[in-house]
């Protein structure tokens, strides 16, 4: 059966971007925005914008019945992760395709404990400069989501379903069948550009020309790549450029998440971050400087949070 009903929890920057998208090509009702009551009186008080429109969202609470979505996007904070795992339970239907639109390398193995492995497309969010203050949502670049099985080589029925569906709402796609190497990829962009921006407090443009904060990103990266070796998953130099020039196509004045946190003094998401490579090097007794300085910097900037 084809796509037809759509969920979505979180809306953050990607949630509003891509809920944006998919409203005005979907019939109301077949997409809903997934949170709590106080958040939705929130929403419906405040009103959500994405580049000057105002978004026409159909809220429902997670207790509501309305039936399993065919398409499951979680669009949280991965600090707001097991939350939303909970209240999706409605949602998740024996026929439901989830993905996840995290950072880091876990969301979906922890998505799959939830509600199976067997109904997760491995997914990665890419090319997006979205920049989301308080209730508006501003981006230059859509990007596109790259997904596929975790298992290399495979486009499993549920991808190609999934495929149709974004050809139908014309939302840029790729299916990957190397989505580890794409996940680990994303990962060593995210180590290196969400710090960066955050500790140098810059945007986009700011790692986009040479510089010394350019050149903390790309080292940062390069310990990603050391780290990748030994799971596996073998990252090399074409990899980093591959990602450097995805980062070329931003709008210089965007900024990633991290930095969007900092600014309103949000706790950050270090730990999927420098976080997962100081643990990862220590598992493989690889020395991580440049992101254990990232980490003790950023977790200096939160001290200070009143």
């Amino acid at each position: 059966m084809a796509i037809k009903k759509v969920s979505i929890i979180g809306l953050g920057a990607l949630g509003v971007l891509f809920g944006h998208h998919l409203s005005k090509r979907m019939r109301s009702e077949d997409l809903r925005i997934v949170a709590d009551q106080d958040r939705i009186t929130r929403y419906e008080k405040e009103k959500v914008y994405s580049n000057g429109e105002l978004c026409e969202f159909h809220y429902v609470t997670p207790e509501e019945e309305c039936g399993p979505a065919d398409l499951v996007i979680f669009a949280v904070k991965f600090n707001g992760l097991e939350e939303a795992i909970q209240s999706m339970k409605k949602h998740v239907g024996e026929d439901t395709i989830i993905i996840s639109l995290l950072n880091g390398i876990t969301s979906e193995s922890i998505i799959g404990e939830a509600y199976g492995m067997d109904k997760v497309l491995y997914c990665v969010a890419q090319g997006m400069d979205a920049v989301k203050v308080g209730n508006k949502l501003t981006y230059d670049n859509m990007g596109m989501l790259c997904f596929g099985s975790k298992e290399p080589g495979v486009i499993s029925s549920k991808a190609e379903k999934l495929a149709e569906f974004f050809e139908q709402m014309d939302v840029a796609y790729e299916i990957e069948t190397e989505m580890m190497k794409r996940q680990w990829g994303k990962f060593m962009l995210n180590v290196g550009v969400n710090q960066t921006v955050a500790v140098y407090r810059t945007n986009y443009g700011g790692i986009q020309r040479e510089g010394e904060a350019r050149d903390t990103m790309i080292t940062a990266m390069r310990e990603v790549i050391a780290l990748s070796e030994k799971e596996g998953i073998d990252l090399t130099e074409e990899d980093l450029h591959y990602w450097l020039n995805i980062l070329g196509t931003l709008g210089p004045n965007g900024k990633p998440s991290m930095a969007q946190d900092a600014e309103a003094h949000r706790p950050s998401e270090v730990e999927l971050f420098a976080g997962a490579v100081i643990a990862f090097g220590r598992k493989h007794q690889i020395p991580t400087p440049v992101n254990e300085e990232l980490y003790e910097r950023i977790k200096g900037m939160e001290k200070q949070y009143v």
